[in-house]
């Protein structure tokens, strides 16, 4: 029994067969008029078979050309067979090799006349496949048979031959109906929520010790130490004082060697003692600027301490990332001058920009969200339990003409940086029903949105279709038909080698 679901289309080709109608297959040419191809698509596997005429007792060659639906590749290991069925046994030819890949030239050699159905049974690396063909009829040399049915091919179909399916990215499937959520759009930005950000602030006069120190982007848990405020001595901080305290130092260094060379040149008379006496006075006031300096430090340093000398540790609030850091290490800050910027990574907020007649369609839960990126074509799709609508906008933006609504996000900062913007499509309860077809079918052909469908193996229609809604990764569109077989992939190369073409094409040799 057959199970794969089955779509076939057939024609007669006037001339000899092949991709083109200008150029003959081999031994295919040699009867013209009478050969026919057919397709068949299964789950796992298209066939698409050229063949000569079906004469009792007479072999002839269908040239199948056996694709990997999955990734839409030639076939190549494994075997086609051509079954006809409806006699006991069913007639089976099998071609165990390609003669290139993806080709595989089966001899068929009906023992008698009549009608028989048609089908093709393909064992490849994705498995075993049955695929039904329709029915086809076996006759005599004066009257050879053929496919009993199928259609003639429009006179504007386009040729595109299997070996340019397979050598760029390609891909069919069939067109279904199906249903798209009602939906509102608009550009958003992406901010944290109410109360996820905090400017962490001086509480007094201080300066600021260089560790430990943050940086923007540093992920910080809750209590997590961020700087160390130390409180200015006066009108002078610690590290002022024991700035001061080292270049004190150097000069006090300095004097005991000028003291030391006028005492030594006092001896053989070379200096005045008047000379010797200013340097000693000088020496003693910077060893007392030195002295004091230190005690300074030293309170300043004193555990115990005195409230001028205690260290100030400034945390952060909860778990979250440093957006922005505002001073530097060792600067001097007075009360209420801002340290840093913390912001919680999750959730998020995202302010919508709405038309007013799409703001006023929002009601009770959305369905979903639907978000893109700036700088990518990728897709975030939100789950209705990871978004909920804080509130909206009671009045129209009098710059954008725009209301706005805000959105909570179950996602994390590393997701969407907070900050930027963002396109933005809202999911709404209710749906809209029709043929739903994969966006990346549709081709903008000079401002006319086309698709194009597949007729026969290397047989394309181009179609103009009317996009009733468009949402994310699908599109609701009129002007195709359900079970049309549909180019997901590859439309602009079909468009492009059509307006390429011009003289007589060529086709492929078997």
């Amino acid at each position: 029994m057959i199970r794969a679901r089955l779509v076939v289309t057939t024609f007669v080709l006037l001339g000899a067969l092949g991709c083109v109608q200008e150029k003959s297959h081999d031994k295919l040419a040699s009867e013209p008029g009478e050969s026919w191809s057919v397709t068949a698509w299964g789950e796992r596997y298209e066939v698409f078979a050229e063949c000569g005429p079906l004469i009792a007792g007479t072999s002839a060659t269908c040239n199948a050309h056996a694709t990997v639906l999955q990734s839409f590749t030639p076939l190549t290991a494994g075997s086609v067979s051509v079954v006809l069925g409806g006699s006991e046994p069913d007639l089976v030819f099998r071609q165990d090799h390609p003669k290139r890949d993806g080709i595989y030239p089966v001899e068929v050699r009906p023992p008698s006349e009549g009608a028989f159905d048609l089908s093709f049974q393909v064992d490849g690396p994705a498995g075993r496949e049955d695929i039904a063909a329709g029915r086809v009829n076996v006759g005599s040399v004066e009257s050879p048979g053929r496919t009993l049915a199928g259609q003639e091919a429009a006179p504007d179909t386009i040729s595109f031959l299997k070996e340019q399916q397979w050598r760029t990215a390609f891909a069919t499937s069939r067109v279904a109906e199906g249903a798209l959520n009602e939906s509102v759009a608009g550009p958003g930005r992406v901010t944290p929520p109410a109360g996820g950000e905090v400017t962490l602030t001086a509480t007094f006069d201080a300066a600021v010790a260089p560790e430990p120190w943050p940086y923007a982007g540093l992920d910080v848990e809750k209590r997590q130490v961020l700087f160390r405020l130390l409180p200015r001595i006066g009108e002078r901080s610690l590290p002022e004082l024991r700035a001061e305290a080292t270049s004190l130092a150097a000069d006090v260094a300095a004097a005991k060697r000028r003291v030391e060379r006028l005492t030594e040149l006092l001896r053989v008379e070379a200096t005045s003692a008047a000379e010797l006496e200013r340097a000693q006075a000088n020496l003693a006031g910077l060893e007392a600027r030195l002295q004091s300096a230190r005690q300074g430090i030293g309170a300043a340093d004193d555990p115990a301490g005195s409230s001028a000398g205690t260290a100030i540790a400034v945390s952060a609030p909860w778990s979250g990332r440093v957006a922005e850091v505002s001073v530097s290490p060792g600067q001097t800050v007075i009360a209420g001058t801002p340290l840093a910027r913390v912001v919680k990574l999750r959730p998020l907020w995202i302010v919508l920009s709405l038309r007013p007649e799409d703001a006023t369609r929002v009601q009770g839960s959305p369905s979903g969200l639907l978000l893109r990126r700036p700088g990518s074509t990728a897709i975030m799709n939100v789950g209705a339990e990871d978004v909920r609508i804080v509130s909206q906008s009671p009045e129209v933006d009098a710059q954008t003409a725009s209301i706005s609504l805000i959105l909570e996000v179950n996602r994390s900062a590393s997701d969407l940086a907070i900050g930027s913007g963002v396109e933005a499509e809202l999911l709404l309860a209710g749906h809209r029903n029709g043929i739903v077809i994969p966006a990346s079918a549709l081709i903008d052909d000079s401002g006319v949105s086309v698709a194009y469908v597949q007729i026969e193996g290397e047989s394309f229609a181009r179609r103009e279709v009317r996009v009733v809604v468009r949402q994310g990764e699908q599109a609701l569109v009129e002007g195709l038909g359900v079970g049309e077989r549909l180019v997901t992939v590859g439309g602009g190369t079909i468009r492009r080698s059509s307006l390429l073409s011009s003289g007589a094409p060529e086709g492929h040799v078997h």
